[in-house]
C-alpha cells in the first residue's frame, strides 16, 4: 500500500512515531510517498527527522500553540487570537498538501494529530482514507482517566480531538497498557509506536538524571532547584535556540539542544527521568524500565491527564513543578513495569499493520 504522513511539528514525540511507523510499514514491504511536517516560527524541525525517513519532507505552516512570556504554560484564548490572522496561510497549506496528494496518490493519509489533517479531510474531496493516530484519541474509551474538576478544559479537549480527527475513517489510540476493545468500536486501541534505535539500546544505572522540557522556560525552574541541590547531576534537553550548546549554568547539571541520538544515549544510562508529561519520551523510559517525574505543562490539560494515565500503567509519579527532589525520594520504591510494557509494545507490529491494510 502506499501511504503519506502529516506530523505535527510540535515538540518531539509526534515524529518520532512517525519514523517508527515509517520504519514498520517499509520493512514490511509498504511505501511512503511524501510526509508533510507542520512548522511555525516557534519551532525548528530537528535534522534527525529529515535523515531518518526516505522520502520526500514537505513542510506547511500549520497552527500552533502560544506560551506565556516565561515559555511556559499555553494561553489558550492567545493561541485561538494568534492562529487567526494566518488563515489564508493555513489555507495555502491546505492546498499545497491537496496539490501534492494528487501528484503521489497515496492510498492512505496518516495524520499524526495535526489541525490540517481534519481541516483537509473536511474542505477537499478526495478518494484517500484518513487514519487519525495519537494517544490522545484514548479519551474515547470510557476507563480513560480525565483529570477531574476542570470540565471546561475536558470539553475543549474532546473539540480538539474531534477538529484533528474530521473525517477520519479509523482512530488509532496509542496507550500506556492495553485498554478493553469491547469498550470502543472506530477507535482502534494499540501499543506505543517506540523506535527500533530505543529497543536495541542495553539500559543501565548511571549516577544522574536526565531532564526534558519541550518549553525551555521550564529549564529556570530546573536551574533553580539544582542550586541548593549541587550534588545531584543532571543532564537535561531543551529547545532553546538563544542558549549556547551545551549549556552549563554551574556544576553538576548540563543543558543540551533537542539531539535524537544524543538523548538516547542519555536516556539508556540515567536511573531516573523528569519531563514534561508529553507521551512518547514517557514510552520510551518506560520501555527502558526508568523511574519518571511528569510534570503537566501549564495550560495542557491533555498533559495533566497523561500524567495520571502513565502513573496507572506504572511509569512513576506526577507534580505540578519541577521539584526533583520528588524523583530522588521517589527512586528505590519504584516497582519495575520494563518487561511488562515491553511485551505490550512488542504486540504493536501485528496490530498496526492489520489495522491499515484492512482499509485497502
Amino acid at each position: 500500500m502506499k501511504f503519506a504522513f502529516l506530523v505535527q511539528g510540535e515538540g518531539r514525540g509526534h515524529m518520532t512515531q512517525a519514523i517508527a511507523l515509517y520504519n514498520l510499514l517499509t520493512r514490511n514491504g509498504h511505501h511512503l510517498t511524501c510526509v508533510f511536517i507542520g512548522i511555525s516560527e516557534r519551532r525548528k524541525i530537528p535534522e534527525y527527522f529529515y535523515e531518518a525517513i526516505d522520502a520526500p519532507v514537505i513542510e506547511v505552516r500549520s497552527p500552533n500553540f502560544v506560551t506565556d512570556d516565561q515559555n511556559k504554560s499555553i494561553r489558550i484564548f492567545h493561541t485561538l487570537w494568534y492562529n487567526s490572522g494566518f488563515l489564508n496561510t493555513y489555507w495555502k497549506s491546505l492546498k499545497k498538501i491537496h496539490n501534492t496528494l494528487e501528484e503521489f496518490k497515496p492510498d492512505v493519509l496518516i495524520n499524526f494529530y495535526d489541525f490540517l489533517g481534519g481541516f483537509y479531510f473536511r474542505l477537499f474531496k478526495t478518494n484517500i482514507k484518513h487514519v487519525a493516530i495519537g494517544h490522545q484519541f484514548l479519551t474515547d474509551h470510557p476507563d480513560f482517566p480525565f483529570k477531574r474538576g476542570a470540565p471546561v478544559d475536558k470539553k475543549l479537549f474532546q473539540i480538539n480531538n474531534y477538529l484533528m480527527s474530521m473525517g477520519a475513517t479509523k482512530k488509532i489510540a496509542l496507550s500506556f497498557m492495553p485498554y478493553d476493545p469491547s469498550k470502543v468500536q472506530k477507535t482502534v486501541v494499540t501499543p506505543p509506536l517506540v523506535r527500533e534505535e530505543i529497543k536495541s539500546l542495553e539500559a543501565k544505572a548511571d549516577d544522574f538524571i536526565l531532564g526534558y522540557m519541550v518549553n525551555a522556560g521550564y529549564g529556570a525552574d530546573i536551574i533553580e532547584w539544582h542550586k541548593n541541590n549541587k550534588e545531584i547531576r543532571l543532564h537535561c534537553f531543551w529547545d532553546n535556540k538563544q542558549a549556547p550548546d551545551p549549556y552549563e549554568p554551574h556544576e553538576n547539571i548540563t543543558f543540551h539542544q533537542v539531539d535524537a541520538h544524543l538523548f538516547q544515549e542519555y536516556m539508556k544510562n540515567c536511573k531516573g527521568y523528569v519531563s514534561t508529561a508529553g507521551f512518547e519520551s514517557i514510552c520510551e523510559a518506560m520501555y527502558l524500565g526508568k523511574p519518571v517525574l511528569m510534570v503537566p505543562v501549564e495550560g495542557q490539560y491533555e498533559q495533566a491527564c497523561n500524567a495520571l494515565d502513565a502513573a496507572q500503567a506504572g511509569a512513576g509519579i506526577y507534580a505540578a513543578k519541577f521539584d526533583i527532589s520528588l524523583l530522588v525520594d521517589y527512586l528505590p520504591h519504584h516497582r519495575p513495569i520494563g518487561q511488562k510494557f515491553r511485551e505490550w509494545v512488542q504486540k504493536g507490529e501485528e496490530i498496526f499493520l492489520t489495522e491499515l491494510t484492512r482499509l485497502s
